[in-house]
C-alpha cells in the first residue's frame, strides 16, 4: 500500500503560481496513473490532470494552459504547476496513485486558496 503525501497549497492572489507536490511512500514507476483532483465546497471531487506511467497527461479544460503535471521517478514525487491561478481554483487539492480497478490510493490534500 502506498502513502501519499501532498504539500506546496496555500493562499496566493489571483493571477499568482503555486507547485504542488506530491511525495509517494515508494517507487512510482509501476503506477499506471497519478492524478490530481480538487474539490471545493459543496462541489463533487474532479479530476484536474493526470499522466500515465508512460508521461501522457491530460487536464481538465478549465485548466489547460495554466496547469502542467509531471513526474520525477528517482523522488517518488508528482509536480502539479500551477500558473495564473484564478479565484475558481479555491478547492482541496488531492493526489490519487491508481493501480488498476479497485486499487487506488488517495493523499490527505492540500488546500489552495486564491484571492481576487
Amino acid at each position: 500500500q502506498v502513502q501519499l503525501v501532498e504539500s506546496g497549497g496555500g493562499l496566493v492572489q489571483a493571477g499568482g503560481s503555486l507547485r504542488l507536490s506530491c511525495a509517494a511512500s515508494g517507487s512510482i514507476e509501476s503506477i499506471l496513473v497519478m492524478g490530481w483532483y480538487r474539490q471545493a465546497p459543496g462541489k463533487q471531487r474532479e479530476l484536474v490532470a493526470s499522466i500515465t506511467k508512460t508521461s501522457s497527461t491530460n487536464y481538465a479544460d478549465s485548466v489547460k494552459g495554466r496547469f502542467t503535471i509531471s513526474r520525477d521517478n528517482a523522488k517518488n514525487t508528482v509536480y502539479l504547476q500551477m500558473n495564473s491561478l484564478k479565484p475558481d481554483d479555491t478547492a482541496v487539492y488531492y493526489c490519487n496513485a491508481y493501480y488498476g480497478i479497485f486499487r487506488d490510493y488517495w493523499g490527505q490534500g492540500t488546500q489552495v486558496t486564491v484571492s481576487s
